[in-house]
């Protein structure tokens, strides 16, 4: 286990200091720390609010911060105390690379821990603000989270069955998107530093993530004035592309070219389909999607998922079973992958990073920090370095 470790730790100079809570900014975090960085999490008195996620809770905290915070340290400070914001600059001034911080609009500001601040007695930091609705504009001081830029960003608009109320897409898509997006601008800076010496602040927000996983549905309407509807499990543009009740469950079945078209009416019993002017291309099956799903949820709903399944693979016609998370856990294909992986020293198992270097994935060197576990350590260490 040790030489796997060190072999996918290609951060383990980098010290990353956390101003974060909830999910975005913890997940950047995560991501450094599991690749080898020192994360230093800084916590208010109370903690992070994510630590009451729950039920249910694990060793200690909801399951939710469990799953975020391994391989970090974590230091409580009052950022309303004079000393210890003190201590929290001279820490960032002498060891910190990077700053990630998800703090409310304005409060960095107002206590001196924003980017430009302390670029200004650290020129080479790289200071990441994950922002709610962005660096400027008229909603810039508002706070937000991931349910309400699923609302605002056009996510919930699309989701959801056609008729009935927009849904939000369960997992935190906004939130953990925008924890990428971060660790994608800090690297571009820190390859920036390598050439100049010098650091820079980095922008991302809830909103503009959002935005991003909406693209595709924008280009309709910038580009051709077509207005995204709710798909349930379809595809605006695609089509046959959604799910269908089996007979035992249900299944996606994903015929996106014509070709799979003309294999999927061969395996359904209705070859003459191929010829049919309704559904002769893609766009010809979308303007007729409704006739065409008519038939097709009734002819699936006739037969067990493993039929189809069966069927469809022998035909080259991708598809896959709707899996509840129980059984995506459980599957051989994730623990061929090894994406289940154990918290050392602890009884946690929590997904790993979905990347491997040279097939090796990076694992979790440590568990997750309990409140204020290394305050002293970390401020000690501060001190006796100077």
């Amino acid at each position: 286990m040790s030489n796997i470790q060190d072999s996918v730790r290609p951060f383990s100079d980098l010290v990353v200091i956390e101003l974060g809570h909830s999910v975005a900014a913890p997940f950047a975090g995560q991501i450094f720390g599991e690749l080898g960085a020192e994360v230093i999490k800084i916590e208010k008195k109370d903690g992070d609010d994510a630590r009451k996620w729950g039920p249910p809770f694990v060793e200690g905290a909801s399951t939710f911060f469990q799953s975020l915070n391994r391989n970090k340290t974590s230091v409580v400070c009052d950022l309303r105390l004079q000393s210890d914001r003190d201590a929290l600059l001279a820490l960032i001034r002498e060891r910190a690379d990077i700053v990630i911080q998800n703090l409310r609009p304005g409060q960095t500001e107002s206590l001196g821990l924003d980017g430009d601040s302390l670029l200004a007695i650290k020129p080479s930091l790289i200071y990441c603000n994950l922002g709610a609705f962005g660096r400027v504009g008229p909603l810039r001081d508002r706070p937000g989270y991931d349910p309400l830029m699923q609302a605002f960003g056009g996510i919930m608009s699309t989701t959801g069955e056609p008729g009935r109320p927009s849904v939000r897409v369960g997992a935190s898509i906004v939130d953990m998107g925008t924890g990428m997006w971060a660790v994608i601008g800090i690297l571009t800076a820190l390859r920036e530093r390598q050439a100049s010496g010098k650091g820079c602040v980095v922008d991302v927000s809830l909103f503009e993530t959002a935005t991003c996983w909406s693209s595709l549905l924008a280009s309709q309407y910038l580009g051709g004035d077509v207005l995204a509807e709710k798909q349930g499990s379809g595809a605006s543009g695609i089509v046959p592309y959604k799910a269908y009740a089996t007979r035992d469950g249900e299944l996606v079945i994903a015929a996106g070219s014509d070709g799979l078209f003309r294999a999927l009416a061969k395996v359904v019993g209705h070859p003459e389909w191929i010829e049919d002017p309704r559904y002769l291309d893609n766009p010809s099956r979308v303007q007729n999607q409704v006739q065409l799903y008519g038939q097709l949820d009734a002819i699936i709903a006739a037969k067990d998922t493993a039929h189809w399944v069966e069927q469809l693979e022998a035909a080259g016609i991708p598809c896959a079973q709707v899996q509840n998370i129980a059984q995506m856990v459980a599957h051989p294909q994730t623990e061929a992958l090894g994406l289940v992986q154990p918290v050392p020293g602890t009884g946690m198992k929590f997904l790993g990073l979905p990347l491997s270097f040279d097939g090796k994935r990076p694992h979790p060197r440590f568990a997750p920090p309990r409140l204020g576990e290394h305050t002293q350590q970390i401020f000690d260490r501060k001190t006796d370095a100077s």
